[in-house]
């Protein structure tokens, strides 16, 4: 398996309904997930994109959440409409979502 150039992490955090912190899972993290998976499919990418679903990213209130590395840029509130302009814009094309990218504030 080559190294891929970046690593995709979604949060697929589900918790109790009415917990205070909320989850991604009430949110459509699923939906975002299976689009990053299509769109990883569609495009032929497993060489050059890994992607992983993990448990809670931090900030439960902007979610769905989504982190990707090398650069460390976090996504809040993706939406599964979101997942093809972040493919072509950040995985692809090397520039983040500027609209799509949590506030600076949620790793304080």
């Amino acid at each position: 398996m080559p190294k891929p150039e970046k690593h995709v992490f979604v949060c697929t955090q589900g918790r109790p309904a009415g917990h205070p912190r909320g989850s991604c899972a009430e949110k459509g993290c699923a939906e975002v997930m299976n689009a990053f998976i299509d769109e990883l499919q569609q495009r032929q990418l497993f060489d050059r994109i890994a992607l992983t679903n993990t448990g809670c990213l931090g900030p439960c209130g902007i979610g769905p959440s989504v982190l990707i590395y090398p650069e460390g840029v976090l996504y809040g509130g993706v939406k599964k409409g979101d997942v093809a302009r972040i493919f072509d814009e950040h995985l692809i094309g090397g520039t983040p979502v500027a609209g799509l990218i949590a506030p600076e504030d949620v790793w304080g």
